[in-house]
């Protein structure tokens, strides 16, 4: 079995950590063949391309693949894309993100690929962005959707919203949770020097955040709650884990709050260095008003910490209201700000949510069984009678 999957780049974030242990745990399985092809990785918010150094020959970078629309060099990564996969003859084309997911589904079947399946790691519309956006990617998504034989959903959220959209059959979409090693996150501890180091004192209530510092994570809704937070909660702590283009904005946001004291920001951390910052937060605060379903909320949870979250994509799966977590609505400041107060006042309500929480990620993601389930996934479409063949009209005539 031949697969390649396709990315944009692999900066740090969850949908490629993701596609990376995807790749480089089945390449693990017997009678399996994987590759991965990404565009350039650049930008403050890091890359895990590194993660490739003892398989080199499993990754393939395209330069003309990149992020932004770019007419005449999106052109050139289909054509590139397409003799590629012409000349590899992959049983299994797997794409993932927008700009991939589009020239990677059109590329494949204009090289005649008979199996090609994509991950919906997040919406690519909604109400995050505005009318003309949404119009754009809703078409480009549409135009993709005939040319997948299947998709696999990270959150069954992901899998309503494409279906509303007029996209895809039931039958055509399976969730797949974003699995990871889950022994870094069940050991980790609160560790007293690294909380000295980063300077947050023993007695400080910390409420972290694990994202890159983007447009629609929420780190401005955080900073706009702080303010009322601080005055009735003085030892709070916002732990900033990430980096981004936002964050000189955010640093600027909070020095004119004059709450530069309560916020630490950390900066990049390596995905291998997640776990021990977690290991210092009470709890986990996600804000993100676009995610399929973030790999930070089942980390957390792993480590033990509860989790405050906007009800908003695939949250509520794994932030189980009142059992491992709270959800809030998506904006309500005061709603946020209620439940940080309840948790920073109540250590014994902490440890239960979070006890609960880790009995729950513990059976449902596990590395292995993500790997497990995207093979199964791989072998059955492979030994259907009548895999989903369909053809773009840019293929060329036999």
């Amino acid at each position: 079995m031949r697969i390649t999957h396709i990315i944009t780049r692999l900066v740090v974030g969850g949908a490629q950590e993701n596609t990376v242990a995807s790749v480089l745990g089945l390449r693990r399985l017997p009678g399996v063949e994987t590759h991965l092809v990404s565009g350039p990785t650049t930008g403050p918010e890091g890359s895990i391309e590194s993660q490739f150094d003892d398989s080199p020959e499993a990754l393939t970078l395209l330069p003309s693949l990149v992020r932004p629309v770019h007419p005449l060099l999106d052109a050139r990564a289909w054509l590139s894309l397409s003799t590629l996969l012409r000349r590899d003859q992959p049983d299994i084309v797997h794409t993932h993100s927008g700009k991939a997911g589009f020239l990677g589904r059109l590329a494949a079947r204009t090289a005649g690929v008979p199996i090609v399946l994509h991950t919906i790691h997040g919406p690519s519309f909604g109400p995050f962005q505005g009318p003309a956006a949404n119009a754009a990617f809703r078409s480009a998504e549409r135009l993709a959707g005939p040319l997948t034989s299947h998709f696999v959903v990270v959150a069954n959220a992901m899998a309503r919203q494409y279906r509303a959209a007029g996209i895809g059959r039931p039958d055509q979409f399976t969730r797949i949770v974003s699995g990871f090693d889950l022994q870094p996150f069940l050991a980790a501890q609160n560790d007293p020097n690294l909380r000295q180091r980063l300077g947050i004192h023993p007695n400080d209530f910390v409420a972290g955040k694990v994202a890159r510092l983007f447009e629609n994570k929420g780190h401005d809704d955080l900073v706009a709650a702080a303010p009322a937070l601080v005055r009735i909660l003085p030892h709070l702590r916002f732990l900033i884990v990430g980096d981004g283009e936002r964050r000189a904005a955010l640093e600027a946001q909070v020095a004119q709050l004059q709450l530069s004291r309560h916020f630490i920001f950390t900066g990049l951390v390596p995905p291998t260095d997640v776990a021990s910052y977690m290991g210092i937060m009470d709890v986990l605060v996600h804000l993100s008003r676009r995610e399929g379903l973030a790999r930070a909320l089942p980390q957390a949870l792993a480590v033990g910490r509860p989790v405050v979250a906007y009800d908003s994509d695939g949250a509520n799966e794994v932030c189980i209201n009142g059992r491992t977590g709270y959800l809030v609505p998506t904006g309500n400041q005061h709603a946020l700000q209620e439940r940080l107060k309840l948790l920073a006042r109540d250590p014994s309500l902490r440890i239960q949510l979070g006890t609960q929480g880790r009995d729950l990620v513990r059976d449902l993601f596990p590395l292995q069984r993500m790997i497990d389930d995207l093979h199964a996934l791989y072998q059955r479409l492979m030994h259907s009678r009548s895999p989903r063949r369909v053809t773009s009209p840019f293929a060329p005539k036999p």
